[in-house]
């Protein structure tokens, strides 16, 4: 909403004024936590980050899927939020 707000004024106000502001949030919100949940499994299967993995060495698997995160949040912010 605040993105909207400051960058997008005109969509702000329209979706405000037509009372689909908060549909249109939630909307975006559902896509964007399908596509990050999607992506880092997607991340994580293609550089071997596994439950095997995880149970063989702890710390570094927390650091592999903290960088898969990062990255992923990225990628949504990019197409899904801040598009």
């Amino acid at each position: 909403m605040h993105y909207l707000k400051k960058h997008k004024r005109l969509v702000y106000l329209n979706l405000l004024t037509s009372g689909r502001l908060n549909e249109y949030l939630a909307s975006v919100d559902e896509q964007a936590e399908n596509m990050f949940s999607r992506l880092v499994k997607e991340y994580a299967d293609r550089q071997g980050v596994t439950e095997q993995f995880k149970a063989d060495n702890q710390l570094l698997w927390v650091q592999k899927i903290n960088n898969i995160r990062a990255c992923v949040r990225e990628v949504v912010e990019r197409e899904i939020i801040y598009s």
